[in-house]
């Protein structure tokens, strides 16, 4: 893995979306987070402050590229209610890493 990827993914769950059906996407959505973390592609997860009512997190993803990300990010399940917006990084020259 080579480009690190900060992701701001806002989550807009469907009118009419029961808990229950929340509640399990959810549950999908963490274990996929977990073998993501696993594989090296999900470096961190934040929760910025929030406004009532919002879903939002930021992430810090690496990948090979653009194109292996968006397979990363296809591949979780909160993302058919999500809108992602990535931002490439690349390093600082201060950058104390």
């Amino acid at each position: 893995m080579g480009v690190e990827f900060f992701v701001e993914m806002v989550t807009t769950v469907p009118p009419g979306t029961s808990d229950d059906e929340v509640a399990e996407m959810r549950a999908r959505e963490s274990a996929r987070a977990a073998e993501l973390a696993a594989q090296g592609h999900l470096r961190r997860l934040w929760r910025p402050p929030l406004k009532p009512g919002e879903w939002r997190t930021w992430g810090l993803f690496s990948a090979a590229g653009p194109d292996e990300l968006e397979a990363v990010l296809a591949s979780m399940p909160l993302r058919v209610w999500r809108h992602d917006t990535v931002t490439p990084l690349t390093p600082h020259p201060s950058d104390p890493g």
